[in-house]
């Protein structure tokens, strides 16, 4: 180390890169391998550890749960009875929420992605913002449920909630009520803001990582900067955005924190019919079958999560199949 540090010194009074590389005392390749072998056989063995464990833990739930599947399980209610108690409450719920939650942060985190890369100025306030953004993706989901309870279940006190202003039919499709409540809408939103920082970052790195050569070459040719990203650069950067949306639609789809904070209830026996109907989650159902001390229960919490592990590859499939067909169009 004091050699290596002398010849840097040394380099502004005369050595070349070249000389200073030459002199370098070089590392035997016999240790350099063996460096390398045990660092790979670590790294495998962490994973197989990793591996050993979710497969340990899917082949418990499944043999806990998997005499309760069944159509009667998918379309029951929740009972007091373990053998009358189904998901189809919590199932459709989780379906009409993680789909609120999709269509509203996939457009404003790809959104807000492109103008930070491809349209704001470099400045002070540009990086200050970024970071932030960054950080926000760490932040406990139950800071978000706080944050959702104040700003669409009460609409920050500006709207009664036990008066609140109504727009359409209460038992239509098209209904709406301001304050939201603890309908589906509010949860939707609720976990648009826990996933939304994870879409931003990933849309930015997709956007990182097109070559800036297709944009110069684009701009050569006399397409605008706006026609640029449209045409060349979102295009490019589509299937790496949708890696990042099936990331953040995994979260969501398994938070029960900010659901529960909006006072959603545990118990339901119907489906939501419009935006603002109550609903409640998969993950708060087993929360509620598994802290119960029957065995009955506990049956139900582990076929409730293979329920929500099959409609979690679900949703990963429908993105994953829409990557690939971006993919080939690109």
């Amino acid at each position: 180390m004091p050699a290596a540090r002398a010849a840097v010194a040394g380099a502004p009074s005369g050595r070349a890169p070249a000389e200073i590389v030459a002199g370098a005392r070089p590392v035997p390749t016999g240790l350099r391998t063996g460096i390398d072998r045990g660092f790979l056989a670590l790294c495998l063995a962490l994973t197989s550890l990793a591996v050993l464990v979710l497969v340990v833990l899917l082949l418990t739930v499944w043999r806990d749960g998997h005499e309760r599947l069944g159509w009667e399980f998918l379309t029951s209610y929740a009972s007091r009875k373990p053998a009358d108690a189904g998901v189809k409450a919590p199932l459709w719920g989780s379906v009409w929420v993680c789909a609120i939650c999709a269509l509203a942060a996939l457009p404003v985190g790809v959104g807000t992605a492109l103008y930070l890369e491809e349209f704001a100025r470099k400045s002070r306030l540009t990086s200050f913002i970024k970071l932030n953004i960054s950080n926000l993706a760490g932040v406990p989901s139950i800071v978000y449920g706080l944050l959702g309870l104040t700003a669409f279940s009460r609409l920050f006190g500006l709207a009664n909630a036990d008066d609140p202003i109504t727009l359409g039919n209460p038992d239509g499709l098209l209904y709406l009520q301001l304050p939201f409540g603890s309908g589906v809408l509010a949860g939707g939103l609720t976990l648009m803001l826990v996933v939304l920082p994870i879409v931003i970052v990933s849309s930015q790195e997709a956007l990182r990582s097109v070559p800036r050569s297709l944009r110069a070459g684009s701009l050569a040719l006399g397409a605008t900067q706006w026609q640029t990203t449209w045409n060349i650069t979102l295009p490019a950067s589509v299937p790496m955005i949708m890696t990042g949306a099936i990331l953040a639609m995994s979260r969501a789809i398994g938070e029960a924190a900010p659901i529960l904070v909006l006072g959603v209830p545990l118990f339901i026996r119907s489906t939501p019919t419009n935006l603002m109907s109550d609903f409640t989650v998969l993950p708060l159902q087993i929360f509620d079958w598994a802290g119960r001390p029957k065995a009955g229960f506990h049956e139900l919490a582990a076929a409730g999560i293979l329920v929500l592990l099959a409609v979690l590859l679900a949703f990963n499939a429908v993105a994953v199949l829409i990557r690939h067909r971006l993919q080939k169009a690109a």
